[in-house]
């Protein structure tokens, strides 16, 4: 692709290393890029780190935490939390 659209299309919003390969990250829309696990394919500021999202399964609804700490909080940290307190999916 030749230049970003208004979907973020066009570029990589990666901030570290990707599992997803790199035609892939291009095409693919920038919410879905911010939706990946930094596990998978880190975008927040530090990798392994992203916040303004929650990580907790059913979008957030999967934790008793409130949904604008879940936002804030590094992604470590939500799933260093019990599921039983916070459902990140894991298996711990």
């Amino acid at each position: 692709m030749q230049s970003t659209n208004e979907y973020g299309q066009g570029k990589t919003h990666a901030t570290g290393e990707s599992h997803v390969p790199g035609k892939v990250q291009e095409a693919a829309p920038e919410g879905l890029e911010k939706t990946l696990p930094d596990s998978i394919h880190p975008t927040g500021k530090e990798p392994g780190q992203s916040t303004n999202k929650t990580h907790a399964k059913e979008g957030g609804d999967a934790s008793i935490v409130p949904k604008k700490i879940q936002e804030k909080l590094p992604e470590s940290v939500e799933r260093a939390v019990p599921n039983i307190i916070h459902d990140t999916g894991d298996k711990k």
